[in-house]
């Protein structure tokens, strides 16, 4: 006869395998009396696993959905399965699942045996997920679950960081918070050098280890990590910064401008303001100009004077396009209904 823990994750993996089992068929199957099969669904549901019971001939035993999600037990199978599904969901920055997809797969990796690890690495291998050319830029599931669980466990994290400009450099962290945006995944994390907190980019990321030690964590640098973390992409990173209101709800702005363009706040029911950076005034005006919405400059007044500039360059270029005959490739000219610059019709 099984021992009383070993039989009650006996029972439950088979109350999970099937909808529903008669009292003898699941006493038959761990060899126990009724009385006894009794008592170990009342450990079940002292456990939280919400095991209900129909009385009579024909009723039995059914695992139900209760108020919170209890473990689950999963078969070699089930497991690779949710392990590859998890590492998909993560690479591509799902709105609103990858993150939480990280988490789930740190924990599933960390009790996967060998054999399921190296299943779920061929599978990886050998598949390619057509949604990934969407993305700017790939990141490794394996690199995330890394970080994931240095972050969780408060282990220090060396790495190599690949910078804007392409030179790498090595750099020790205390690893906070991954932040993932539609598009990236984010680490917030105190430098041990710079003696400040820092955001890297995942993608340019790869872990150097042996990891550690442990640290003590330390306060975060914002409430709203997320916020945070846009604010530092798109506004703290760039020498210049503007506030524009935009004649926009936030839901709509919200919509079309992503958080590594601007971090968007509520302003009125008709307007939002959006605080951005740029590395120039003039890329500053093609930034705001491309955003798709009217807006209005709220500083700094120099941006007004870049577009006013702007808009004289484009009055100019629109007055000289009306007043010169079109062209052809070579640069000879040709007027309108005519080909070859040779005056022949068309």
């Amino acid at each position: 006869m099984l021992e009383t823990s070993a039989r009650l994750l006996r029972l439950l993996s088979l109350l999970q395998a099937h909808r529903e089992w008669s009292g003898a068929d699941l006493a038959g199957r761990l060899g126990v009396s009724a009385r006894t099969l009794r008592r170990d669904v009342d450990r079940l549901r002292e456990l939280g696993y919400p095991v209900n019971a129909s009385p009579g001939t024909g009723g039995g035993y059914q695992l139900g959905a209760g108020a919170e999600l209890p473990p689950l037990l999963l078969d070699d199978d089930e497991a690779v399965a949710v392990a590859v599904g998890l590492r998909t969901a993560a690479g591509q920055g799902i709105d609103g699942i990858g993150e939480t997809s990280v988490r789930a797969l740190a924990k599933l990796e960390q009790v996967l045996p060998n054999r399921l690890r190296r299943r779920v690495g061929a599978l990886n291998a050998v598949t390619v997920p057509m949604l990934r050319s969407t993305l700017p830029s790939s990141v490794d599931p394996a690199v995330l679950t890394e970080l994931a669980h240095l972050c969780r466990d408060s282990e220090r994290l060396r790495f190599e960081y690949r910078g804007h400009d392409g030179t790498t450099t090595r750099r020790s962290v205390e690893p906070h918070r991954l932040v993932c945006t539609e598009r990236r995944w984010y680490l917030v994390a105190w430098d041990l050098d710079r003696d400040d907190w820092r955001t890297f980019r995942v993608d340019r990321v790869t872990p150097r280890p042996p990891h550690g030690p442990r640290f003590v964590p330390r306060d975060p640098p914002a409430e709203d990590l997320a916020a945070y973390v846009s604010q530092g992409v798109s506004t703290r990173a760039y020498a210049t910064h503007a506030l524009v209101r935009l004649l926009a709800p936030l839901e709509d702005a919200l919509q079309h401008i992503s958080p590594s363009a601007g971090v968007l706040e509520a302003e009125s029911t008709d307007t939002c303001l959006l605080r951005c950076g740029a590395g120039s005034l003039d890329v500053m005006v093609i930034h705001v100009v491309m955003l798709g919405f009217d807006f209005e400059v709220l500083e700094p007044v120099e941006l007004i004077e870049a577009i006013r500039r702007t808009r004289d360059r484009l009055d100019g270029a629109l007055a000289r396009a009306a007043q010169s005959p079109p062209r052809t490739a070579d640069g000879a000219g040709r007027t309108p209904g005519t080909r070859n610059g040779s005056g022949a019709a068309s």
